[in-house]
């Protein structure tokens, strides 16, 4: 598999250095990408990085990623206005053994072959390197001209975004760039990858390299990641979307590949998942000619759910979206564990109830009449009970149903259904 040809067809080269693909034609090389260990998870904005390096992986050659614990004490001032927070030692180390932990299941640092992935930490190399040792070795090599001549500097400095920048982040790309004069003189490696807004960083690798050293490095850079409609891609109403299930749970992170738009679906679909282009075309095909049928969604959604959470957690995803959508069953429901139950109903209207009110058991019609609103008359309520139009849990109940502690989900939640598309949920506290 060619590697850059594989990158541009799925759409995720936004500049390449002259003769990397030669080089990566020629021989087996190591590249690599830089994370910065701010977070114990990755977010799915991560996830374009990674992809690069699973590529790699797949074309034969060794990806690294890089846990930026020194970088992530100073603060990239790439794309941004101000400066981050700096983080202590522990909290980087906890932060990367998270982080390799996520990893594990995207690449394949297992295996005996001579690209197996790997990880590394910068601050293993930068802790015990002193000031004056960095500006004799490094500093002298790059000049202030070329380090204020990179956009992240210029825009910070002019005004353009916050208020200037300290020394400490004008220094980064120093550090980046002697990242990567580590790894090409210690690991073998002579490719960086990252984001548009990292090509002035990496630059200032392959110059550092080839000022200290003599020899060639090279860079490649994958477009910023952005929605069709202008929004930021990865961001929700409650934040970013992370590979932790704890964080954002396996529903959350399956909705959040479903509900995405036919434009973004076509280009995700290429950046995110391991279909082949001949796979892809045809999904594309067959998506374009019945686009209700969500072909590309589904599968996209699929395809990285799995991957990142597992088979059973996409299947628990499915069956909780059909849930709603009224093709669910009542022991789909009584499956679902309280954190997916709440996703699944989250915005419907929700009404509180004692647990006395349960103890000995409550008449249907009271519970959606007098108890809550979900009704306007008991009488509204006995025609629809009458009808078969109520369910509770997914059960269709008569107007004989007493409500007790026994039907609660999670020990604490009674689902009332009106009609086919109301739902309601009453919580007992």
């Amino acid at each position: 598999m060619n590697f850059v040809e594989e990158l541009q067809w799925r759409g995720m080269v936004h500049t390449v250095m002259p003769g990397t693909e030669e080089l990566l034609n020629k021989e087996m090389i190591s590249a690599y990408v830089g994370i910065d260990p701010t977070a114990d998870s990755l977010h799915i904005g991560h996830l374009v990085g990674v992809m690069m390096l699973k590529h790699l992986q797949r074309s034969g050659h060794k990806p690294i990623v890089l846990v930026g614990g020194a970088t992530g004490m100073i603060g990239d001032p790439s794309g941004k206005s101000e400066e981050r927070n700096l983080l202590d030692e522990e909290t980087l180390r906890h932060n990367q053994e998270c982080l390799k932990k996520q990893l594990r299941k995207l690449l394949d640092f297992d295996t005996d072959a001579p690209n197996r992935a790997e990880m590394v930490n910068n601050y293993d190399w930068m802790k015990d390197f002193s000031f004056l040792s960095f500006i004799r070795d490094v500093g002298k090599h790059i000049t202030v001209n070329y380090m204020m001549a990179k956009d992240s500097v210029k825009k910070r400095l002019t005004g353009e975004a916050g208020e200037g920048m300290s020394f400490t982040e004008f220094t980064y790309q120093l550090v980046q760039g002697y990242d990567f004069l580590h790894l090409y003189q210690h690991n073998n490696c002579k490719l960086q990858m990252g984001g548009s807004d990292q090509w002035g960083n990496i630059t200032t690798g392959t110059e550092l390299i080839r000022r200290k050293t003599g020899g060639e490095a090279y860079a490649l850079t994958c477009p910023l990641i952005t929605k069709a409609d202008g929004g930021k891609f990865g961001k929700t109403e409650t934040g970013n979307v992370w590979l932790d299930p704890a964080r954002t749970s396996p529903y959350r992170f399956y909705q959040f590949w479903l509900n995405t738009s036919d434009a973004d679906a076509e280009k995700y679909i290429r950046i995110f998942t391991l279909y082949g282009k001949e796979e892809i075309d045809v999904m594309i095909a067959e998506h374009q000619a019945a686009p209700h049928l969500r072909v590309l969604q589904k599968a996209l959604a699929k395809d990285i759910t799995i991957r990142i959470h597992s088979e059973t957690d996409y299947l628990s995803a499915v069956e909780a979206s059909e849930i709603l959508f009224g093709k669910g069953t009542a022991e789909a429901l009584h499956r679902l564990d309280e954190d997916t139950l709440i996703s699944v109903f989250e915005g419907v209207p929700q009404y509180e109830l004692n647990t006395a009110d349960l103890s000995a058991g409550i008449g249907i019609v009271d519970l959606v009449a007098e108890k809550t609103t979900i009704f306007p008359s008991k009488g509204e309520a006995r025609r629809m009970l009458k009808d078969g139009g109520v369910q509770i849990n997914k059960t269709k109940v008569s107007e004989e149903f007493i409500a007790d502690a026994s039907q609660l989900l999670s020990s604490k939640y009674l689902l009332v259904q009106k009609g086919k598309k109301n739902y309601y949920l009453l919580i007992v506290k």
